[in-house]
């Protein structure tokens, strides 16, 4: 069943017509939508493509995402599907594992080096909490309560990443410490997007497309010659403008890390979901980072990493990663912009 809705509002919200339409000869683009993949509002448009049976792609490209948000979903099981649930489960035994997993776990290990711990997917004990009074403020906000500071502080007993095992050849992995658990929320729909990108290029012939899963977006090619045109979106929901800026993107991903699509409240104060490390609450240095790079999962890493940082030392921090450019919205709606992000900006 093809499930055509029009996206709502997104984190990124794609702007269509303000960029290449001079030389853009092709048909009107196709689109589809789906609301079954990590629990987000996932968006197709598709510009240009090998082939005329589009529906019929979009819908093989529906069933690679929703195997995608199976193996690597934390909160629910499927019938005869180990995924990351099925280790959290099992903390303490070796689960036998698709190989995506082990390549996502992989990955996040790594993005935990490459970010210098900003990055976490061992992190979960402490996001447990974190998710289960948000889940209970939300449900019944007059109950509204924080994680207690000593459970937080219990909780990051376990978070390290030598807790976690990963056997190549076996197949295998492991949580060594019974209390730890993987969230892989940091990554997982940027890692998803790429992968899926990747798919709908090689294997369905899109040429020129946008894919949108949840505000993590991944352009497939450019647009007649030209960028893709992405606004960025206003983290203030009253503001006059709701976008900030709109920004050229090409064969490559934008994704953003805001304050202001999952929180919840105590006694009038805003909870974020994304939290520091350092600090075990949750991060209030901005109030958005979008990143643009050619990599989806990497931009959806550091979109996390350069959030729960102080601005001028996730400038000093993106230095290190030459492929990426960001701008950060200030708590006063301000923005700035690392040296190379000016070069994209269309308007």
């Amino acid at each position: 069943m093809h499930r055509r809705l029009l996206c709502g509002v997104l984190t990124l919200c794609l702007v269509f017509g303000a960029v290449g339409c001079a030389s853009f000869t092709a048909a009107t683009p196709q689109k589809a939508s789906w609301l079954d993949v990590f629990d987000t509002v996932t968006g197709l448009t598709v510009y240009r493509m090998d082939g005329t049976d589009f529906y019929e792609k979009a819908e093989q490209l529906h069933h690679r995402l929703i195997d995608y948000h199976r193996l690597f979903d934390i909160y629910h099981t499927y019938e005869g599907v180990n995924n990351l649930k099925t280790v959290n489960d099992n903390a303490g035994k070796a689960v036998a594992v698709d190989p995506l997993i082990l390549d996502l776990l992989e990955y996040g290990l790594s993005m935990y080096e490459r970010t210098d711990g900003r990055v976490n997917i061992l992190f979960g004990a402490v996001l447990t909490r974190w998710h289960a009074c948000r889940t209970a403020a939300l449900a019944d906000p007059s109950a509204a309560r924080l994680p207690q500071e000593a459970a937080l502080q219990e909780a990051n007993r376990h978070t390290a990443p030598s807790l976690l095992e990963i056997d190549r050849g076996a197949g295998t992995v492991r949580l060594t410490d019974p209390q730890a658990s993987l969230d892989v929320g940091a990554i997982a729909k940027g890692y998803a997007a790429e992968l899926a990108a990747a798919y709908a290029a090689e294997e369905l012939g899109f040429t020129s497309a946008l894919l949108d899963v949840g505000g993590n977006l991944r352009a497939i090619g450019d647009k007649g010659g030209q960028p893709f045109s992405v606004g960025v979106k206003n983290p203030d929901a009253d503001a006059a403008r709701p976008y900030l800026l709109t920004v050229g993107v090409a064969n490559g991903a934008a994704v953003t890390s805001g304050d202001y699509q999952r929180y919840f409240e105590v006694d009038g104060r805003r909870y974020a979901h994304i939290i520091d490390p350092d600090t075990l609450y949750p991060a209030t240095y901005v109030r958005a980072v979008t990143v643009l790079c050619p990599h989806s999962g990497l931009a959806d890493a550091l979109s996390t990493a350069l959030f729960v940082m102080p601005v001028e030392e996730g400038m000093a921090f993106l230095q290190t990663v030459p492929e990426a450019a960001a701008v950060w919205v200030l708590a006063d709606g301000s923005l700035r912009y690392s040296p190379n992000f000016e070069s994209y900006i269309l308007a």
